[in-house]
């Protein structure tokens, strides 16, 4: 877990920081092999270089998203829009929190992977990697 997360949750208004500690902790559970940092000001895990998931805070709440996140075939994850395959969940409280489903999506977060890392040498153009 990086040091520069906890900081980040810390300084959330208490809600805000319950949720984003609830979520820091299952993702480090879920995914202890990933590195996590802070990246474009966002808490992001990494597997081999290759965002994962993240969250940030919106006006509407905490986003949680899963960069592969629209090939999980889950109804609880809202696919983004354009040509990438992230999807997401909007949370305003830790109790909204399905710690079944978070579980489930961050195993899918392992074998299904598009490569984002290779974005740029690749033109634009994602391919799968899982």
């Amino acid at each position: 877990m990086s040091d520069g997360i906890s900081d980040l949750n810390a300084s959330q208004a208490a809600g805000d920081r319950e949720i984003c500690d609830r979520l820091m902790n299952e993702i480090d559970r879920g995914l202890p092999e990933a590195e996590s940092k802070i990246w474009h000001r966002h808490p992001v895990w990494f597997l081999d270089g290759n965002p994962t998931v993240g969250y940030s805070k919106l006006k509407a709440g905490i986003r949680l998203m899963f960069w592969s996140g629209a090939s999980f075939d889950e109804p609880g994850l809202t696919p983004g829009t354009g040509k990438f395959k992230d999807a997401s969940v909007l949370y305003n409280s830790a109790e909204e929190i399905d710690m079944k489903d978070l579980k489930r999506w961050l195993a899918k977060a392992r074998d299904i992977q598009w490569d984002y890392k290779n974005l740029v040498k690749r033109k634009g153009v994602l391919g799968r990697l899982k």
